[in-house]
């Protein structure tokens, strides 16, 4: 009989020890909350695994959602494009020749759309590396805690394929009005 209560106490214990690590557990993160510790500016380092938090299931949510051009490029398509990404776009993404000088104050900072990157194939401007699917998805329903906003509901599906299109061939010489438009003053 002696060995049974001696057993018993044991998982008490575990159970008592467990509660009260769980009650210290959410007590610390309720104070680190509460303390203003986390990370909540532009300008503070990230969490540990944050990107891969976000990034995982937005890759797979756009591979799941993403569509095919219902139209090809012409020059009517990339003025469009042009005309619609510089009322929309260039506050955040600049234009040829033309960063934002607080897009990269941004988190995550705001990519140049126009602006050659060294960390992808030589000649990549802008997303022109990307699947037009995918930077469709990303104009049409925005990206949350980034400051992309979602233009599903403010432009035509039309009006976000032209831009898609037009950033899709932003490595791409483009005809001389469209030019003009996305670099006027």
């Amino acid at each position: 009989m002696a060995k049974s209560r001696a057993s018993g106490s044991g998982w008490g214990k575990f159970l008592v020890g467990l509660l009260l690590g769980v009650a210290l557990l959410v007590g610390g993160g309720a104070a680190y909350l509460r303390w203003g510790a986390m990370p909540v500016a532009t300008a503070d380092k990230a969490l540990p695994f944050e990107k891969d938090i976000v990034d995982v299931p937005l890759d797979a949510r756009i591979d799941r959602e993403k569509k095919t051009p219902p139209f090809g490029i012409s020059e009517d398509v990339y003025e469009g494009g042009a005309k619609i990404y510089r009322a929309q776009c260039a506050a955040c993404h600049g234009t040829p020749g033309n960063d934002v000088g607080f897009a990269k104050y941004m988190y995550p900072a705001a990519p140049p759309l126009w602006k050659r990157h060294a960390h992808a194939a030589a000649g990549t401007i802008g997303v022109s590396d990307d699947e037009p699917g995918e930077t469709y998805w990303k104009i049409a329903n925005g990206i949350r805690l980034s400051g992309m906003p979602a233009y599903g509901h403010v432009l035509t599906d039309t009006q976000i394929w032209q831009v898609t299109l037009l950033l899709k061939n932003a490595d791409q010489p483009l005809p001389d009005p469209v030019t003009k438009i996305l670099t006027e003053k």
